[in-house]
């Protein structure tokens, strides 16, 4: 497994640190917060401040109303956070400020890793293109 890169083996973790956990900044990701649209997931995010290390903390939803099964949902989250933590190094180094990411599965059957890791990395690109865009405006 030499899926490490030159940052050292630590690069494809994903923290207790990095998960989004206050209560305010969910609200805010779901009142304020941009989208970006990849079916069938959606990425919500809004610049905040962290004091406590990472630039992105990452929340991951699945919905009740389409997955009664708790496993259910418990597998799509954890799709979810596989996908992203392998594909986090597209975003990490490469944004200047803090941000609150929230996975949002908009789908109604139960989906692959490969179809959740395409829409994610989707994501994380069309993430990095809005936001050089803005910085330049």
């Amino acid at each position: 497994m030499s899926e490490t890169s030159n940052e050292g083996p630590k690069t494809f973790s994903f923290s207790k640190k990095e998960k989004l956990k206050n209560k305010k900044l969910f609200e805010e990701l779901f009142i304020g917060g941009k989208g970006i649209s990849a079916f069938p997931v959606k990425l919500l995010y809004v610049r905040t401040q962290f004091d406590d290390g990472p630039h992105i903390k990452v929340g991951v939803v699945a919905p009740k109303k389409k997955f009664k099964s708790a496993v259910k949902r418990n597998r799509i989250k954890r799709l979810l956070r596989e996908a992203y933590r392998l594909n986090k190094h597209l975003v990490f180094n490469n944004i200047e400020g803090d941000f609150a990411f929230l996975f949002l599965y908009l789908g109604k059957q139960m989906p692959t890793f490969e179809e959740v890791d395409t829409s994610i990395k989707q994501l994380l690109k069309g993430f990095l293109k809005k936001e050089s865009h803005e910085k330049i405006d």
